[in-house]
């Protein structure tokens, strides 16, 4: 049986499952599922797919699908703060749902918004929608986040909760080839403890945590 590094905590995660395309591979320390990292989209390959995505600013229904998220975190943040949309993408509609709420928001994409400039400043909130799956190196990039985050201040996150190991090989998520983390509560619960963060709403895909005040 092989075994891979898992790339968040850097256990040996044993093989777990294939498709006709890729293996996947899940940590026994982390409970992180993820694919071999040989299989993993180029950035040309991955811009090609995200160009295909209809995330239109203006598209209610894809507003209602973001206000899941910007609704808790709006209910915990107070006006004027400022934060930073990681992983924008082509069409930042969740920071201009931001803006139009009061707050001031930078982005932050390594393909559509490449200035690197804003990773140096810190926030009082950092938003990441659909964006943690594509993670090539989460030991890298989990922190990275925390570490644009003042003190007290609140980390957003929505991705696609892992369904059951059983069902797994059926869901169709984990198809897309841009997709090569796949997180479960318990995943969850070891990044809040890893990275010293509370855990302070974690309701379907929407995750909301915090970074402490003496931290």
């Amino acid at each position: 049986m092989r075994e891979l590094s898992c790339p968040l905590c850097t256990a040996i995660a044993p093989w777990y499952t294939a498709d006709q395309y890729r293996d996947f591979f899940r940590c026994p320390a982390c409970d992180l599922l993820f694919v071999d990292p040989v299989t993993h989209p180029s950035p040309d390959e991955e811009r090609a797919i995200y160009d295909l995505h209809e995330n239109d600013p203006d598209d209610p229904g894809y507003r209602r699908f973001l206000s899941r998220l910007t609704g808790p975190l709006i209910e915990r943040l107070e006006p004027g703060m400022s934060g930073l949309d990681f992983g924008c993408g082509p069409g930042p509609a969740l920071s201009m749902m931001l803006v139009e709420s009061g707050f001031e928001v930078a982005l932050y994409d390594p393909l559509y918004a490449p200035d690197a400039r804003v990773l140096e400043r810190r926030y009082d909130f950092v938003t990441c929608t659909e964006v943690v799956e594509h993670f090539h190196e989460p030991a890298r990039d989990w922190p990275r986040l925390v570490q644009l985050l003042r003190p007290g201040g609140w980390l957003a996150v929505m991705t696609r909760m892992r369904v059951s190991l059983e069902k797994f090989p059926g869901w169709q998520y984990k198809n897309d080839p841009t997709h090569v983390c796949f997180y479960s509560p318990a995943v969850i619960q070891w990044l809040a403890r890893r990275l010293g963060l509370e855990l302070h709403l974690h309701a379907g895909d929407v995750v909301l945590f915090r970074r402490p005040v003496s931290k």
